[in-house]
């Protein structure tokens, strides 16, 4: 891999965190699946776009993408390997020729200037670790006019099912907080303009998302997964046994408030952004 400046997250999602992700790829991809849509209606990719997917994972939007933008190409780089992997295979399955797959650190690789039209990323940007220099690098990207469009996850509320859900496990945890960036560090609109205003972009729109995301088939099946997910194993890093044991029995009991006919469901909110590349003045 190239150049690489978010060394914990590279750790992460070429450890524990990205083969899980890998392994339940089908699961993933339909937990998020309704960000899809939201996603997409703001990127307004068209036929003929060169699109760049930031930390795309398993690959589901790049997919998504290649079959919107063709005869277009579609980029999708992201930091884990397991994670590319399990996407090159569906890319392959799916008989798509107009998709390539980078592992890189999209704050600082080269991604060529004005190499794209539209960028895209699902819940894949909060964590870079100099947000301004990120998206700068992105922008660089992009043509003149180019489009950006990411979904982020919202701030821990009242109103976000998903967060008073890991209040359960996180009060069992004995693991230090971590100092980087959270992935709430773009769910301020604000805070949002301000850097994509400083990287250089305009027409920057913030919109607000509340969805809902089916984690399992019941209270049990649930559990078990998420005890499986990243930021739940690295809360509980450091537990003791009964610690573990008592995250458990609180987190299948919290899930088990939101049980429905069709599985386990939260609302979570999100935020949606679009914004774009300035043209060049003539001359300039």
């Amino acid at each position: 891999m190239a150049q690489l400046v978010n060394t914990h997250q590279a750790q992460a999602w070429n450890g524990y965190e990205g083969r899980h992700w890998a392994r339940h790829q089908n699961r993933y991809d339909a937990l998020n699946a309704p960000l899809n849509e939201p996603l997409f209606a703001a990127a307004g990719i068209t036929a003929g776009d060169r699109v760049l997917d930031v930390g795309c994972g398993n690959g589901a939007t790049t997919r998504l993408a290649a079959r919107t933008a063709r005869p277009g190409r579609v980029v999708g780089i992201d930091l884990s390997a397991p994670m590319l992997a399990a996407a090159r295979a569906s890319t392959a399955t799916e008989n798509l020729d107009n998709v390539d797959y980078v592992q890189g650190d999209a704050q600082v690789h080269d991604l060529g200037t004005a190499a794209f039209d539209v960028a895209i990323s699902r819940a894949g940007v909060m964590f870079f670790a100099d947000q301004r220099a990120a998206f700068g690098n992105l922008g660089r990207a992009l043509r003149d006019g180019g489009r950006l469009a990411f979904v982020s996850l919202g701030a821990p509320g009242a109103g976000d099912e998903m967060w008073q859900l890991f209040g359960a496990v996180r009060a069992h945890g004995t693991a230090t907080p971590d100092t980087g960036p959270q992935p709430d560090s773009l769910a301020d609109p604000a805070h949002v303009t301000a850097v994509l205003t400083d990287a250089g972009f305009t027409d920057i729109v913030t919109e607000p998302l509340r969805v809902p995301l089916r984690w399992g088939r019941d209270a049990t099946d649930a559990t078990d997964f998420l005890l499986g997910w990243g930021p739940v194993r690295h809360w509980l890093r450091d537990a003791s046994p009964a610690a573990l044991a008592a995250a458990r029995t609180g987190l299948q009991a919290a899930l088990a408030r939101h049980e429905h006919p069709d599985g386990v469901r939260t609302w979570s909110t999100c935020l949606v952004t679009s914004a774009r590349r300035p043209t060049a003045e003539p001359g300039h």
